[in-house]
């Protein structure tokens, strides 16, 4: 789905109007929090997760995490939901083999940087992870999911968006209430300006750590006039990225998160672009969901973060495993 416009507009009436079934979720997420007992893994967990719904910029940095942990030779295995696949896992990723119907967009993506796996149960992933030999799991998303047990919990926040009309799902896109999931977060990670005042809510103590998530070449579509689309959580943001660029937009296509591109769609598109003479661009999440004789004729432009200090990160996950 795509974010309702209410969702930003605190004033909105239709968000006041979903306010109890709102608050009825956040208490429904703090019980079950409350409640469980979760499996601690043998090996560190990090939790890379988000309070609202979608578009955060929680993927590309788990894949930023999980690949300096690499460096670090940590050993490091990424376990997602798998959402959008109808695999349940545990199953590791291949992407020579796997799609995202079976597997879902984001782990084809997580697995580039280090083996990757989907479990709906995520302690059963993370138990699969460990007979695998894995050192570290880099758990995306799960901030919510209380079955494991996780020794660095870092929520990534959109400065932009913050925490949008500050109401629950449905009312707003919140998962839980902000200062409950602040106060479970060992780090935040605060991605661009900070335009929803997210810094002054966080408590006192826990880092912030501030990124921008940019094109890997931020030359290379510098003047040249594009047909952009994306089905992700904010589809805007990536039309911001191509005008960062520098690229000439000649047209934007925005869709729900996860959208199941067909080949008559892109057909169309490939038309359009061709009258407007432009290039067909995307992102690399849809660049995985496309058929298979697509993804060579859709140019994607990958992503990564830009810390802002660098150090603060890797002091971060530096501390995994110390202290038991």
């Amino acid at each position: 789905m795509r974010p309702p416009a209410f969702w930003s507009d605190p004033g909105a009436i239709v968000g006041r109007l979903l306010a109890p079934l709102g608050w009825l979720y956040q208490e429904v997420t703090r019980q079950r929090l409350a409640g469980a007992t979760p499996w601690r893994a043998p090996v560190p967990v990090v939790c890379v997760g988000n309070l609202t719904a979608g578009g955060s910029g929680k993927t590309p940095v788990a894949r930023d995490l999980a690949a300096r942990l690499l460096r670090a030779g940590k050993a490091p295995h990424v376990l997602s939901r798998g959402y959008g696949g109808r695999a349940t896992g545990p199953l590791r990723v291949d992407p020579a083999f796997h799609g995202a119907a079976e597997v879902g967009d984001e782990p084809l993506l997580l697995a580039r940087d280090a083996p990757a796996w989907i479990a709906a149960d995520r302690a059963a992933g993370a138990r699969a992870i460990a007979a695998a030999g894995g050192g570290t799991i880099v758990l995306d998303d799960g901030l919510q999911n209380p079955t494991l047990a996780q020794d660095l919990r870092i929520v990534v926040i959109d400065g932009e968006s913050g925490f949008g009309n500050g109401r629950g799902i449905p009312a707003g896109p919140l998962r839980e209430r902000v200062d409950r999931g602040l106060a479970r977060a060992d780090a935040v990670v605060l991605i661009g300006d900070d335009r929803g005042s997210v810094a002054p809510r966080v408590p006192p103590g826990k880092p912030v750590l501030r990124a921008r998530i940019e094109p890997r070449m931020p030359g290379a579509l510098a003047g040249v006039r594009v047909l952009g689309f994306a089905g992700i959580g904010r589809p805007e943001k990536f039309r911001a990225t191509l005008a960062a660029a520098g690229a000439e937009i000649a047209a934007f296509r925005a869709f729900a998160d996860h959208h199941p591109f067909g080949a008559r769609e892109l057909a169309r598109m490939a038309a359009d672009a061709e009258r407007m003479g432009a290039m067909l661009v995307t992102t690399e999440k849809d660049q995985v969901r496309l058929p298979p004789d697509w993804r060579g004729r859709v140019r994607a432009v990958p992503v990564v973060v830009r810390w802002e200090d660098e150090r603060a990160v890797d002091a971060l996950l530096a501390g995994l495993g110390r202290g038991g």
